[in-house]
């Protein structure tokens, strides 16, 4: 028997707990078999819940005693069949009352955040997947509301939105708004980045910042937006694969290595200091594995442009130069 069950009907639950509990009824078959069940003989035992109502519920009592005995074998089972389906209809008021006030009750705000050099997937209560690169947060509900659907998100993530045309899906990160019905895409939203990047994969998203909806723009897929301030570039994307990140792998395309080793410092939750800017203006093209390490990744760099490797591991900071 679950124990949660158990203390669902002694009423020991507080409304979180109700709540997921609800979520889990919902998502595990048996869990809702034996829900039910156990709602059937609560309702059942619960008929003439009020004192005033006990002596009215023990005539009905007599009266079905004696159409038991009095009726045939085949006429009782008519009789039960009758009271099942009333049992029945108590059951499924009594869940939908329960989803009513799920529905209705505030919703308990979680935090994810993924720690440096690592990377997670959560599925919402949606159904919707969500993956979240090093150092980022995703805030949302324990459950969304009948309007609509949304979550924040610091860092970088990427959404497999399950599709519900009647509750938008809104991803809130700095001052954008990434509004959807269902659809893949990811953010890329770091605070010391500079900018925010959204690349659409399939579906389509309308990008906005705050307050200022009726300014927008609508991606196709294989496009992307790069806000910077209150200018919205939308592009191309060149590097799809730059999206495998999700899988454990960082790609990068014909990027200057100065700006590889500024996102290196995101990943990996570390300063590096370039002495001399200039000469980390080579391109490179290259994958590398996540769980290599800012140790590793940068050794790989050595060989495309030569330089020192310096570590301050106290300060947490490594310093290049040539």
């Amino acid at each position: 028997m679950d124990e949660q069950l158990l203390r669902y009907f002694s009423g020991q639950l507080t409304v979180s707990e109700r709540l997921e509990l609800i979520l889990r009824i919902e998502n595990d078959e048996r869990l809702k078999a034996e829900f039910i069940r156990l709602q059937n003989l609560s309702a059942v035992s619960q008929l003439s819940p009020h004192p005033t109502d006990q002596s009215e519920g023990n005539t009905h009592f007599k009266t079905f005693i004696s159409q038991v005995k009095q009726k045939s074998q085949r006429k009782l089972f008519v009789n039960i069949g009758k009271y099942a389906a009333i049992a029945l209809i108590l059951v499924a008021s009594t869940i939908w009352a329960t989803l009513r006030l799920a529905d209705n009750a505030a919703p308990t705000m979680n935090t994810l955040f993924v720690p440096a050099g690592q990377r997670a997937q959560i599925t919402l209560q949606d159904g919707t997947q969500v993956w979240l690169n090093a150092q980022s947060t995703l805030t949302y509900p324990s459950h969304f509301s009948r309007k609509n659907r949304e979550v924040k998100i610091t860092g970088e993530a990427f959404f497999d939105v399950a599709k519900d045309r009647k509750k938008p899906f809104i991803v809130s990160t700095q001052n954008v708004h990434v509004k959807v019905l269902g659809t893949q895409f990811n953010v890329y939203s770091y605070p010391g980045a500079g900018y925010i990047q959204t690349d659409l994969v399939e579906g389509s998203v309308k990008v906005y910042q705050t307050d200022n909806e009726n300014n927008s723009t609508v991606l196709k897929p294989n496009e992307q937006v790069v806000v910077r301030g209150s200018s919205m570039i939308v592009s191309n994307i060149n590097n799809p694969e730059h999206l495998l990140w999700k899988n454990g792998i960082y790609s990068f395309n014909n990027e200057r290595l100065i700006d590889i080793i500024t996102k290196l410092e995101l990943y990996y939750d570390i300063t590096i200091e370039v002495k001399d800017p200039e000469t980390f203006n080579v391109r490179y093209t290259g994958k590398f594995r996540q769980r290599d390490g800012i140790d590793e990744i940068l050794h790989i760099l050595q060989k495309i442009q030569p330089f020192k490797i310096l570590k301050d591991r106290e300060k947490n900071i490594i310093i290049l130069s040539t």
